[in-house]
């Protein structure tokens, strides 16, 4: 089983409109498919993490053809969500790119992600069934496989490769307060918390948080 990590830039010629607003509106910085829900209609409800303009992204988005509702919630001034709700056969070259199939043998992970003009994303499964997608895939569309590695299922999934301690000891720290600004516990407070050593403490942290970022930067791709 191989984990299959692929990008997909579209002509901006052909590019349709919702595409464009995900990949090349100079107010998103990025965008991420965090969730999706299909139902037997075919309505799509997606769920995206988007880094930029709240605010333009909500606008454009409920003028775009194939989006039937946008509702946006805003973090801060950089971070939002938003809910859509879309009829996938009113985008089909969006379609395409988000399924590149559908494909028998193949599954897609989330998050997909969007930024100047390419989407990134990752397949679990048998290459050869995304390799038909590949030949299937419209002209428009200039897919390229970044890398092929074996699946490792938790290994390649920072929630579930943390080990127990590890797992206490940051959602300890997350909640006194240890990773915010300014620092609100030290390593010896966590330590009293979970009863172990500071140096303890620090090593648990440190090994979780180098599995995270490892994780985050494989995951999102080439910052450009």
């Amino acid at each position: 089983m191989k984990r299959i990590r692929a990008s997909a830039r579209v002509d901006p010629d052909a590019a349709p409109a919702f595409f464009d607003l995900l990949a090349n509106n100079p107010a998103i910085e990025e965008a991420r498919v965090l969730e999706v829900n299909t139902t037997l209609s075919g309505t799509e409800t997606f769920l995206f993490a988007i880094d930029g303009d709240a605010s333009a992204f909500a606008d454009r988005a409920a003028e775009t053809p194939g989006v039937r509702s946008a509702e946006v919630t805003e973090v801060d001034d950089e971070q939002a969500y938003a809910l859509l709700v879309m009829e996938p056969l009113e985008t089909p070259l969006f379609e395409a790119i988000h399924r590149a199939g559908p494909l028998t043998g193949m599954v897609l992970r989330t998050p997909m992600i969007y930024r100047d003009g390419t989407m990134y994303g990752e397949a679990v499964g048998d290459p050869n069934a995304l390799q038909q997608g590949l030949d299937d895939a419209p002209e428009a569309i200039d897919v390229g496989i970044e890398a092929i590695s074996e699946f490792r299922g938790g290994l390649d999934d920072p929630k579930t490769s943390l080990s127990k301690r590890q797992r206490e000891a940051v959602g300890v720290a997350l909640s006194m307060g240890y990773y915010d600004q300014p620092r609100g516990a030290t390593h010896e407070e966590i330590a009293a918390e979970i009863d172990c050593a500071p140096a303890t403490v620090s090593d648990h942290l440190q090994k979780a948080e180098a599995k995270l970022v490892r994780a985050a930067m494989d995951e999102f791709g080439p910052s450009v």
